[in-house]
């Protein structure tokens, strides 16, 4: 099984590793194309006025050229430790086990505008990129979608895709015989539903928290929706390969 999940535009700074080793990341096929981004936006990075415009930064944002100007020699931590916001705060990957961090290792992929797919204890540096991020004669959906789609469609086993639309466009995994797109939908009273937006990330996060302390790397999508209640969660079949995720409503 994998957890697939989107990164966070947010990053902690530092770390306690050596600079970004490319070689070491989840699907080293990947390597290429990764090394080619990673130039670009660190030439990018010498322009700061070309960088604002290419990653919508505002001025009080100008610390993020900086961190792209030194993606390859800057520090770096783990996939789960570096991203913040509220799907990672929900994670709270700081708090869990240690058993449950090496099932994260095994089973958890976060999928990076900067270096596509990796896996949640590789280690990598502070970036600033985004999938709508627009690099000079490198579109990113170009750059990537086709070998991520590929990497992830020869994935075996259970894949749970928590990505959000942009994320899913840079390499759709449609194709995976046992891929499920996770969407998070709250129920009213009368037994309609309707999707959540902000309070989704924090659900997806909350999820994944649970499916990592858990440890258990199920084989099929019948086996996790047995776990599920036994979780607390509420998790059924939606549309032709999609689950839903119920939580309460926030309104």
């Amino acid at each position: 099984m994998f957890v697939l999940l989107p990164p966070s535009e947010t990053k902690r700074s530092g770390g306690g590793f050596a600079s970004l080793d490319l070689e070491s990341l989840a699907f080293p096929e990947l390597a290429g194309r990764r090394r080619t981004l990673v130039t670009a936006l660190t030439k990018l990075a010498g322009d700061p006025d070309a960088t604002v415009r290419a990653l919508k930064l505002g001025r009080t944002q100008l610390a993020e050229v900086e961190r792209n100007a030194t993606v390859v020699s800057s520090p770096t931590t783990p996939v789960i430790d570096r991203y913040t916001g509220v799907l990672y705060d929900a994670l709270a990957a700081d708090t869990l086990s240690a058993e449950a961090r090496a099932f994260a290792g095994r089973h958890l992929l976060v999928h990076s505008a900067l270096l596509g797919p990796v896996a949640g204890l590789d280690l990598v540096p502070a970036y600033r990129l985004s999938h709508d991020s627009r690099l000079p004669a490198l579109p990113l959906k170009k750059h990537w979608a086709a070998d991520v789609s590929a990497v992830l469609e020869a994935t075996e086993g259970l894949l749970l895709d928590l990505r959000s639309e942009g994320y899913v466009g840079l390499g759709s995994a449609a194709a995976h015989p046992q891929r499920h797109f996770l969407r998070v939908v709250t129920a009213s009273a009368d037994g309609r539903t309707r999707a959540l937006n902000h309070f989704n990330k924090k659900a997806k996060g909350e999820f994944t928290r649970a499916l990592l302390e858990n440890g258990r790397d199920f084989q099929t999508v019948d086996e996790l929706l047995d776990w599920a209640p036994t979780a607390g969660l509420t998790l059924r079949p939606g549309a032709a390969a999609e689950l839903e995720l119920v939580v309460k409503s926030h309104a």
